[in-house]
Order: C-alpha cells, then structure tokens, then sequence
C-alpha cells in the first residue's frame, strides 16, 4: 500500500539548510524531522523518515495518522 503524507520543506537561513517538517506526525514528535544541504537531499530524507515512521507505527500496532489533506 502506497501512503502518501504531506511534506513542508523550508529553507534555514540561520542553519543554512533545508529543515523538513512532517505534519501528520508532528503533534506526537518534533517539529522538524529531517533535513538536507540540497532540496534534493531534504525530498529523498523525507521519504526515507516517512517509510520508518510508517514501520514504526505498523509494527507497535499504532494507526497511522489521518491526512490532512484530500
């Protein structure tokens, strides 16, 4: 099954680098969850997070939160 969650990436002046946000799972974790030198980088870090998060969550039997989007 193919998920698909909504992914914020921002660039930091102050830390010089993407910062990823994942707002599904933000409101149990952090903020930010990954981050990239490139936008590159910062898109391929969010997948890779997404299909952890999603093992994670699959494997301690949690549900995996609602989409916020249609």
């Amino acid at each position: 099954m193919k998920h698909k969650y909504r992914v914020n990436i921002i660039w930091s002046e102050q830390d010089e680098y993407y910062l990823v946000e994942l707002p599904e799972f933000a409101h149990e974790l952090q903020r930010y969850f990954t981050h990239g030198d490139t936008y590159t980088e910062a898109v391929n870090n969010a997948q890779e997070v997404l299909e952890l998060l999603i093992e994670d969550y699959t494997a301690a039997g949690k549900p995996l939160p609602a989409k916020e989007f249609a």
